[in-house]
């Protein structure tokens, strides 16, 4: 097994314009052994997905609860992790190098910080707080052995405020705070990324959405990072829901036994090894 900084430095490192690094997003042990079996080389838990095994929506896991779940996806596989810590629960800087700090424990090789303020009127934090707060958590990420990679996240186009210019003010602004990847998601036009890319000096991620570019475009555009986020948490759910649905109504379900044997045969190889 590597060790926590060795992963940290293989995490950045496969980060390259042009080449994304694809990136899945497990949301318990299993999923992570099955996604490091099939091939992937590093892997990102996702608040969505890890709410949803505990019957929760997405932003309702505490900050406890999200370290503890993490420590446990980082011992899981030999491959890099990172963590979607939304926005490392806190306001305060202070607060938020606390959270890195206790990334930095559970053995991960990143980290995400986002600037979404969870307050319906008033969604993104001021932009001089943001960078306050990303710059708290990159001196801690990178203030020790290990070079935790500091994702930071601008969540205009989530939340209602896709605004291609701030987006990229607030971007160019974590990136002079220290951040070490940089992370519009559901941003998906093109052109739009395209702009993001060279208007920055740090790797670019991007986040897989209906609408969004094909991987071969997103490489000719110079993203760096390709990750799924909840999605294929959510891809399971509805396998489920089309097989339990066969059941009830029809009293059928030959058409699940398919994804149910390829699924049977991946878990069995990933779960003995």
């Amino acid at each position: 097994m590597r060790t926590q900084s060795e992963k940290a430095q293989n995490f950045l490192a496969l980060h390259r314009k042009g080449a994304p690094l694809l990136m899945p997003n497990p949301w318990d042990i299993g999923s992570a052994r099955v996604f490091a079996l099939l091939g992937f080389q590093a892997l990102a838990t996702t608040s969505g997905g890890f709410a949803g095994t505990l019957g929760r929506p997405d932003g309702s896991v505490s900050r406890d609860e999200a370290i503890a779940h993490a420590a446990s996806l980082a011992g899981a596989t030999d491959l890099p992790l990172s963590a979607d810590l939304e926005d490392c629960f806190a306001e305060h800087p202070a607060e938020v190098a606390k959270t890195v700090e206790m990334a930095i424990v559970a053995g991960l090789a990143g980290c995400s910080i986002e600037d979404f303020t969870r307050r319906p009127h008033e969604p993104i934090y001021d932009k001089a707080l943001a960078a306050e707060r990303v710059a708290a958590a990159a001196e801690v990420a990178h203030a020790g052995p290990v070079h935790l990679v500091l994702t930071a996240r601008a969540e205009n186009y989530l939340h209602g405020r896709p605004d291609l210019s701030d987006t990229i003010s607030r971007l160019q602004t974590y990136q002079e705070a220290g951040a070490d990847v940089l992370f519009a998601p559901r941003m998906v036009d093109i052109d739009e990324i395209r702009s993001l890319v060279q208007s920055v000096d740090r790797p670019v991620s991007v986040l897989m959405f209906p609408g969004a570019p094909t991987v071969s475009e997103l490489a000719a555009a110079g993203v760096a990072r390709v990750s799924v986020g909840s999605w294929f948490f959510y891809v399971g759910i509805g396998a489920v829901v089309d097989a339990a649905r066969d059941l009830l109504t029809e009293g059928t379900y030959g058409r699940s036994w398919p994804g149910a044997r390829a699924g049977a045969e991946a878990a069995g190889s990933a779960f003995a090894s």
